[in-house]
């Protein structure tokens, strides 16, 4: 099985803005495959069902050549650790936390870095941020069951085991096996926006968005339409209301349930409080409305359910460090009209 280049914004068809991101996935012997994987299904989804990506991902390791992996198969990589120096995201998407990183690999990352590369350690990859140093002082995520190793092995950096993924902005990691594809998708929705990142994971028949914040561990997936269980049916009920004043009491009540009750529901279900997946659920519209309508940045605000424009900046900056009018210059997917 050989892995190579995946030229995803070259070939006919490439993004029609001519976006081009070099993506370098760093693979070694003993990975798993679907690990190996993961970055590609994502980035390179465009020769699938969904639009092109723009993204064009190249998988390396330290030595070119035939790596065994953990499926009892091996994969040829035809590039070595030199892909790193042009690529604009480095993903690690696993490690061997048996032995250390070596070195020429640590000095990869922390040169990528220090050019201005995004480093993405996907699960046990946390392993390789860490080593290189390119966190220190600052917080990782990674798999709950590797958390306590790490920061052992690791003190200069927080480790953190409740969460899907953490974003510094030059530094992404994220928890085990889904949650990868989920930071991937994440990484998509911030470089591409939420239209194209949406079309990704309806072509990987994925759920289009989770937060980074949510916890690791939760006990089913949310479905959009109504059923028994009384948080789907309390989230269905406020995602076609989130235009209005949704107050915890009112909420709680279209379910039957005491507000102390719901709210304790609702997280152990979720992840999150309510409030919190409520912003996270008005902003993901707000996001949508800039990039597919000419809505001013009042209406946006309104059919979000945010309120006011003020409001709606603010949430921008806190969550997304941005403001919706950058947002929308830089994802509208409506046409443009001709220059002349």
């Amino acid at each position: 099985m050989s892995v190579s280049s995946s030229p995803t914004a070259v070939e006919d068809g490439a993004a029609p803005d001519a976006f081009v991101h070099r993506v370098a996935v760093v693979a070694f012997a003993g990975i798993s495959p679907f690990h190996l994987a993961v970055p590609s299904a994502v980035f390179a989804s465009g020769r699938g069902v969904a639009p092109h990506t723009g993204y064009e991902v190249v998988v390396c390791a330290e030595q070119a050549g035939r790596l065994p992996t953990a499926a009892g198969y091996d994969v040829v990589v035809e590039h070595g650790l030199d892909v790193l120096a042009q690529a604009d995201t480095v993903v690690l998407p696993s490690w061997d936390t048996r032995r250390e990183p070596p070195h020429a690999l640590v000095a990869a990352v922390r040169g990528a870095h220090e050019r201005g590369a995004r480093i993405v350690g996907l699960c046990l990859g946390a392993y390789v941020v860490a080593a290189s140093g390119v966190a220190d002082g600052r917080t990782l995520a990674t798999h709950w069951h590797a958390a306590g190793d790490l920061a052992r092995r690791y003190p200069a950096v927080t480790v953190r085991s409740d969460i899907l993924w953490s974003d510094l902005g030059d530094v992404v990691t994220s928890a085990g096996v889904a949650a990868a594809l989920d930071t991937c998708l994440h990484v998509v929705r911030t470089d591409r926006g939420v239209t194209v990142a949406d079309d990704v994971a309806r072509a990987l028949v994925l759920a289009p968005h989770r937060d980074g914040a949510q916890a690791q561990f939760i006990p089913a997936p949310v479905s959009r339409r109504p059923g028994a269980d009384p948080v789907d049916r309390a989230v269905d009920w406020a995602l076609d209301h989130l235009d209005e004043p949704l107050d915890l009491d009112t909420w709680a009540a279209q379910v039957h349930l005491a507000r102390r009750t719901f709210t304790r529901r609702f997280r152990e279900r979720i992840g999150l409080s309510p409030g919190q997946w409520l912003v996270q659920q008005r902003l993901a519209r707000a996001r949508t409305l800039l990039e597919t309508t000419d809505l001013g940045i009042d209406e946006v605000a309104r059919r979000a359910g945010l309120g006011s424009a003020a409001t709606l900046r603010a949430h921008f900056a806190e969550h997304l460090r941005t403001t919706p009018r950058r947002h929308r210059e830089m994802f509208s997917v409506r046409p443009r009209p001709p220059r002349g």
